[in-house]
Parts: C-alpha cells; sequence; structure tokens
C-alpha cells in the first residue's frame, strides 16, 4: 500500500521562487480580463471550459498573489485581491469563481495549517500551482452537512465521499477536501487532484456559471498519508477571517458581472439601439429615458464595487491582526467587524448584480435578447452565483449585529 503515497511534490518542501511584484501580477489580470471579455459570449453560448485561461493563471503566476513574500508570493491585500476579482469577473466570471477556491485553499491553509504544510504547499501556489476544493454535499438536513468520511487505514488514512458543486476542482492541480474523521470533526485533505481514487466529472449544467465545471468529486478509499490531514475542527468555534475572505470574492464576483452587463448596455445604447418615433430625437444614445436607465445601473454598480473596496480594508486588518499575533481580543473583534462589513457587501453586490443585469435590457429593444448577443449570460451568471448563501441571513446577522450587538454566526460563510 506504501506506493499509493508516492506524492513527492506534497511530501518535500519546493524551493521558493523569487518573489512577483504585485504591479505585474495586476498588469497580467487585466490582460487575462480584456482577452476573456472579448470570448466570454461564445464561450458560455457553447459551454467552452476556460481551461486555456486557468493555465494562464499559472503561468503568469497569478495564483501567488496571496502567498507570503517569504514563501515566494506577492504577499498582496485582500483590497488589492478583491480588485483583481472584479475585473476578471467583468472578463468571465466562470474564471473568476473557478479560481476563487485557490484564494480560500490559501488561507485557511495560513490559519489552520501545520507549519510544515504551508512550507510544502505555499511555494508550490506561488510558483503557479493552482489549487482547488471539494467541499459541498448534496442532502442532509442543512446545507453544509457531511457525509464524506476520513478513516484509519494501516497507519494512514483513507477518504470516501461523493462531492457536489466542486467549483474549480476540474482544473485544479492540489485539492483540499473536507471530510469527517472517525471522531465526527472536521478535517481537509490536502492532496494532488490526480490521487489514485479521486475521480472528478464534468456534470455541472446550471443555467448559469456554466464554465466553472462545478462538477461532482468521486472519493473512493483515496489514500491519504498523515501529514495531508489538516484539522479544521477549533476553527467551528473561534472567530477568524477566512470566511470573510471567501465572502469578499463572491461579493467581487457579482460587481464584475454587473460591469460586465453595464459595458453591454452602454454599448447596445450607443451603437445599436433605435430611437423610439415618438420621442422627438433620433438617436437612442440621446433618449432620456435609455440615459436614466444607464445612470440608475451605472450608480447601482459603482455603489456595489465601492462598499467592496471598503470591505476588503475591514478584512486586511482582521487578516494582518491575525497573522502578525495581536492579542486575541483585538482579533476577535477585527475578525467580527471583517465578517460584518463583508455581510454588507454581499447584500449590497448581490442586488446590484441581479438589478443591473434584469434592468439593462430596457436600454434597447427586441434585438438585445437575441441569442447572437447572448446579453442574457450575465443575468443568468449573477442569478446563479447569487444563490450560494441566502442573502436574506446575511440581512439578518447584520441587523442583529447592529440592533442587539450579536457578532455573526461562527460558520465558514461569514
Amino acid at each position: 500500500m506504501s506506493e499509493l503515497f508516492e506524492a513527492p511534490v506534497l511530501h518535500a518542501e519546493p524551493p521558493v521562487p523569487e518573489a512577483p511584484e504585485v504591479e505585474a501580477l495586476l498588469d497580467a489580470a487585466v490582460a487575462l480580463s480584456e482577452r476573456l471579455s472579448a470570448e466570454a459570449a461564445q464561450a458560455d453560448r457553447e459551454r467552452r471550459l476556460p481551461f486555456a485561461a486557468m493555465q494562464t493563471l499559472r503561468d503568469t503566476r497569478l495564483t501567488a498573489l496571496r502567498v507570503p513574500r517569504e514563501f515566494g508570493g506577492a504577499g498582496a491585500d485582500w483590497q488589492t485581491v478583491a480588485r483583481i476579482f472584479i475585473s476578471l469577473a467583468k472578463g468571465d466570471p466562470n474564471v473568476a469563481q473557478a479560481f476563487l477556491g485557490h484564494f480560500v485553499f490559501i488561507e485557511r491553509l495560513r490559519l489552520m495549517g501545520s507549519v510544515a504544510q504551508q512550507r510544502r504547499l505555499l511555494p508550490l501556489a506561488a510558483n503557479g500551482a493552482l489549487f482547488g476544493a471539494a467541499a459541498a454535499e448534496r442532502g442532509g438536513r442543512f446545507r453544509g452537512e457531511m457525509a464524506t468520511r476520513l478513516r484509519s487505514a494501516n497507519g494512514h488514512f483513507v477518504l470516501d465521499g461523493v462531492k457536489h458543486y466542486s467549483t474549480g476542482a476540474l482544473y485544479a492541480d492540489v485539492l483540499k477536501i473536507r471530510a469527517l474523521d472517525e471522531n465526527g470533526e472536521m478535517v481537509a485533505a490536502l492532496v494532488p487532484a490526480d490521487r489514485v481514487g479521486i475521480e472528478r466529472i464534468d456534470d455541472w449544467d446550471g443555467m448559469g456559471q456554466r464554465g466553472t465545471a462545478s462538477g461532482t468529486t468521486l472519493l473512493h478509499s483515496v489514500p491519504i498519508h498523515t501529514d495531508e490531514v489538516m484539522r479544521m475542527q477549533p476553527w467551528l468555534s473561534r472567530p477568524h477571517h477566512t470566511g470573510a475572505a471567501a465572502q469578499i470574492l463572491h461579493c467581487a464576483i457579482e460587481v464584475g458581472i454587473g460591469q460586465a452587463a453595464l459595458a453591454d448596455a452602454a454599448w447596445w445604447a450607443k451603437n445599436r439601439a433605435r430611437a423610439v418615433k415618438e420621442s422627438g430625437i433620433d438617436s437612442a444614445s440621446q433618449d432620456p429615458y435609455v440615459l436614466h436607465t444607464i445612470g440608475r445601473i451605472a450608480a447601482r454598480i459603482h455603489a456595489a464595487e465601492a462598499i467592496v473596496d471598503e470591505a476588503a480594508i475591514a478584512l486586511d486588518i482582521a487578516a494582518d491582526s491575525r497573522f502578525a499575533g495581536a492579542a486575541d481580543e483585538h482579533v476577535h473583534a477585527a475578525a467580527v467587524a471583517a465578517s460584518i462589513a463583508t455581510a454588507q457587501a454581499k447584500i449590497v453586490s448581490t442586488q446590484a448584480a441581479l438589478e443591473v443585469t434584469k434592468t439593462m435590457f430596457d436600454a434597447g429593444g427586441a434585438a438585445m435578447t437575441t441569442r447572437a448577443q447572448n446579453f442574457d449570460r450575465h443575468w443568468r451568471n449573477a442569478r446563479t452565483h447569487t444563490t450560494h448563501d441566502p442573502v436574506a441571513y446575511k440581512c439578518r446577522a447584520v441587523g442583529n449585529y447592529v440592533v442587539n450587538h450579536a457578532p455573526p454566526p461562527l460558520t465558514f460563510s461569514y
């Protein structure tokens, strides 16, 4: 059985690469976004999976953004990461969402992983390895309930289960697979994506976000080495910032979707829309009702972008205080502040994305709805993506904090 545990990529400390500069990664992200924007409508229409774009993320080392510089990363702050995700999502939200798990993996590895795990894995990400996750499952009494189990076997462990909505796992080099151990405690296995027993299936058929590859991951007695197990259970009862880190990226994706819809609506109003005869003007681009539509959705999505940027600052304070070893009371207070700020951003970004992608069609006539234009993908993407976490519960958490000074729930969604 020992040969099943041969995974030198995860069992030796790799060399630390030279750290990239944040500015260079920003430029690479903008270039990728522009390329994706030109291809996004056709890619959605054909459900063409973005393998090339995911390889670009590796090649440009955008994977290194949030990795600390001592491990060869750029050491970027969350404000920068959020802005980059807005840009990527404006180009193609499928790529941004498939990339999201990489950053959550890194942040939780830094918080929950052992020093040895960090030394093995963080330089890989800094050098272009793409991390992903398989966490969500169907069934059970409530969201987040898990049937996947990690059991001991001959001095090692074996992982069995079925994961659904494994967003980005199909593109990843390394996976973080969530499970319960024999004591019922939450753990994560950090393993190569091609480990024997792991089967990744492209069976995602959602109406939107068609290229995220959010399909099924089957786990058939996957061999897990002892040092590949990361203990997550202690963090179920302690305030921390990594839930807000995941949420800020979801917010950024929603803003990016809205920005793409706004850009298409403005282009249509300027170049393709026809004036209404009774308006008394010759050009739809001068129609006050068309301009009102564009102005209203522009303000809506700009406000969402601003609140996401503000929440990212709160998240940076929480992350920095945690990793700098600040006093517990300061770390916990900063984590709560970041969670509430991000919950507010999620409320606003969700509403903005849905409003903009719905209202954009008021800028044009029936021709704007044709499949050739495929503008409906913006609404389908927004509607699909915004179902991840019920925004009503974000409203409740914020209201409970404002009225009763109650902290947000201790889950990985805040």
